[in-house]
This record gives structure tokens, C-alpha cells and sequence, in this order.
């Protein structure tokens, strides 16, 4: 059975859409691709309460998870202090970090005012991952991984997190099909009833000239992919096959 994670975007400037969240999409594809299945996303506004409740339910109900958003130095960055409270934890000051933002400030001539210091701050017992291509550590506390919402950033942390999560891949294959999906559905029900374990997509195109629907047939088995996919070329009819790929 594949990892499960769960994915919480933090802040108001997406609910308000004033942001375009771009980091859930990023990694659930980058999940995918190391064999975890992101089971759940959530976007929460910038409010502790709230924060700690979806924490601790994520945390208890999936393998791993992500937030993305809410740790910077202004009044509406409290994912630390919604994390703490998910898990009945303190929210401190750690000495690295502390350090770190004493010499990126002092280099550029700055002061590590106490705003800035709120940088420095972490749920108790956090475990700092550190890469010397990062400026600024990685922060973990138990199964919850605390990433900045700048895409950017939020990329670089998870590239030196990624390899914690890896295991056997799923293997897909796509079957695109000249057929509407409406006809097509008897012959997914029968295949998802005979293979139970199978992650089944059906996805329609309605201005697409070339295909009316996408087939995505997964799993974790190469063996059973590759059979399910053989038992639905073999029930729709040819001419319907516009092409099939793997990867």
C-alpha cells in the first residue's frame, strides 16, 4: 500500500484569491513520482485555531504532511504556533536558527529585530533539515513537514526533503480514446469491479480534435497496470484507440 499524505495550504491571500497557489500541484505531481498518493488538500486561513485542528487531523489520518505558507516574520504568520498546538507542544526559539539569522543580517548590515526573530521560532523537539544548498534549514516535528508558500523556496526545501519519501513508484499507463466518456463508463465499472486495487481515471476532452477522453489506468503493480490495460483495449473497439503511453 502506497505512503499517504496530506497537503495544507496556509493563508488568507489565497482564500481571497489574491494568490495563485502554485506549490500543491507541484507536489502532488513530485509525490507521485516517488510513489506517495496525496489523499487530501486543504486551504486554511491564517488563523491558529483552525491551523492546529486540520494539523492534527492530517497528522493522525495520513503518513506524511505538508503545509506550505505562514512562516515569515509578519502578524499573520502562525503556522508554527498552529502546528505547536496540533501537537501539544511549546513553540521556542532554536539557537541555529537564531544564529543564522544573526549572520544573514549582520551581512547585509542589518538588525535581527525581534519580528525577524520570530524566524528563529519552531514547535519544541523540531528537527532542523539542513543542505548546503539551503540558506535557511528545513523544519519536521513528528510526521508534519513546514514549508514556506513561496514557490521558490518551497521548492528548494522539498528537493533536499524528497528522497525520505521515496518507494516503489506507481506505474501508469494512458489510453486515449476517440469514444465519449458516457459510452465508455460499462466497460471502467466492469475493469475497477474485476481489479478492486486499481486507481482508475476518466477524464473528458470536449474541445480536444484529436481524443473525447483520457484513461488512466495505476498501480503499484507493474503486472496489473499493464494487464488492465490490456483487458480495456481488448473490450472498446480499435478504431477508438487513438493512442496509448506509458510513464
Amino acid at each position: 500500500m502506497a505512503k499517504t499524505a496530506a497537503i495544507v495550504l496556509i493563508g488568507n491571500e489565497i482564500l481571497s484569491g489574491k494568490v495563485v497557489d502554485a506549490n500543491a500541484a507541484y507536489l502532488c505531481r513530485e509525490l507521485r513520482a516517488l510513489g506517495v498518493d496525496v489523499k487530501r488538500i486543504a486551504v486554511i486561513p491564517d488563523e491558529i485555531d483552525i491551523i492546529a485542528a486540520e494539523i492534527s487531523a492530517a497528522s493522525r489520518g495520513f503518513d506524511v504532511v505538508f503545509t506550505s505558507g505562514g512562516v515569515g516574520p509578519t502578524h499573520d504568520d502562525v503556522t508554527i504556533d498552529g502546528v505547536a498546538r496540533a501537537i501539544g507542544m511549546r513553540v521556542v526559539r532554536h539557537p541555529r536558527l537564531v544564529a543564522l539569522l544573526e549572520d544573514f543580517y549582520r551581512d547585509r548590515g542589518g538588525e535581527l529585530t525581534d519580528a525577524r526573530l520570530k524566524m528563529a521560532e519552531v514547535p519544541e523537539g523540531a528537527e532542523l533539515i539542513e543542505d548546503e544548498t539551503l540558506r535557511f534549514p528545513g523544519v519536521a516535528v513528528r510526521n508534519i513537514y513546514i514549508l514556506p508558500g513561496v514557490p521558490e523556496i518551497f521548492r528548494q526545501k522539498f528537493d533536499v526533503l524528497k528522497e525520505r519519501f521515496r518507494e516503489t513508484p506507481f506505474h501508469l499507463v494512458c489510453v486515449y480514446l476517440s469514444m465519449p466518456e458516457s459510452t465508455l463508463a460499462d466497460y471502467l465499472n466492469a475493469l475497477l469491479a474485476r481489479h478492486p486495487d486499481l486507481l482508475l481515471g476518466s477524464y473528458p476532452e470536449f474541445s480536444n480534435p484529436e481524443y473525447k477522453v483520457k484513461v488512466t489506468i495505476e498501480s503499484k503493480d507493474l503486472a496489473l497496470a499493464e494487464s488492465a490495460a490490456a483487458e480495456l483495449l481488448g473490450q472498446v473497439p480499435s478504431a477508438a484507440v487513438v493512442r496509448v503511453t506509458r510513464g
